[in-house]
């Protein structure tokens, strides 16, 4: 990246954020410090990451490690949004780790996309961040239904229904609640927005006919991954949340 690129990469963040501060100033919405503490993070964070990849593609060998790295930290993430304890990161580990191999595998065996970092690398970090997100929102959303509705999971246990049982319906729920985006972003892709990975390939200079293909692997690979993770992370939380009321 040239000085010239750089400059004027700067001089586009700092409109488009002067555009969120004045807007939010203006709305009296109160997030201004968030969003410059969100920005500033961001910019430090993939100016870090792009330097870590840049070594991954030159180690192909290391891919694997910083994907468990990420697996360790996307599970470690998911915990702290549910709120159940640390006791509950393994089951979410297991939930997002469940889910990124289902979609991982079949692409890679087929040969849709080469066995390389440099493919690899990238499809998986975005199946990993789509479970984190199903597996957040199904818990969020089934220990806050769980909470909301005790008494009902009360009902269920005094007719002599299991913990698990007693929390089915609501984890059903949550898990439909958490795939809803991921539906909605397949249904429209090409639409109403261009996704990023198509997006991306483009301005990389990767065909039309490439970009569709490569964003229908991680658009349908992204709900394959996210059903299993949302589903599995409601069975493992269900024990938990149909023994005594969430707090």
């Amino acid at each position: 990246m040239t000085p010239a690129t750089v400059l004027r990469t700067a001089v586009a963040l700092a409109v488009l954020l002067a555009v969120v501060l004045v807007v939010t100033g203006v709305a009296r919405v109160p997030v201004r410090r968030e969003a410059v503490v969100a920005v500033g993070r961001a910019a430090v964070q993939l100016a870090a990451v792009a330097v870590v990849i840049a070594w991954v593609f030159a180690h192909p060998g290391a891919a694997w490690l910083y994907l468990v790295v990420m697996l360790a930290v996307a599970a470690w993430t998911a915990g702290r949004r549910v709120g159940l304890g640390r006791a509950t990161v393994p089951a979410l580990l297991l939930a997002v780790a469940a889910g990124t191999v289902t979609a991982v595998v079949p692409v890679v065996a087929s040969g849709a996309l080469a066995l390389g970092a440099p493919t690899l690398l990238p499809f998986t970090a975005q199946i990993i961040g789509g479970t984190m997100a199903a597996a957040s929102v199904t818990g969020l959303r089934l220990r806050d239904d769980t909470r909301g509705e005790w008494d009902v999971v009360e009902g269920w246990l005094a007719l002599g229904a299991t913990p698990r049982q007693a929390v089915a319906a609501h984890g059903r729920r949550a898990v439909a609640r958490a795939l809803a985006p991921g539906v909605d972003q397949t249904r429209a892709a090409g639409l109403v927005t261009l996704p990023g990975a198509f997006v991306g390939l483009l301005l990389g200079g990767a065909s039309p006919a490439q970009a569709a293909q490569v964003q229908l692997l991680v658009l349908v690979g992204l709900l394959a991954a996210q059903a299993v993770a949302g589903v599995l992370t409601a069975r493992l939380l269900a024990t938990r949340l149909g023994t005594h009321r969430p707090v």
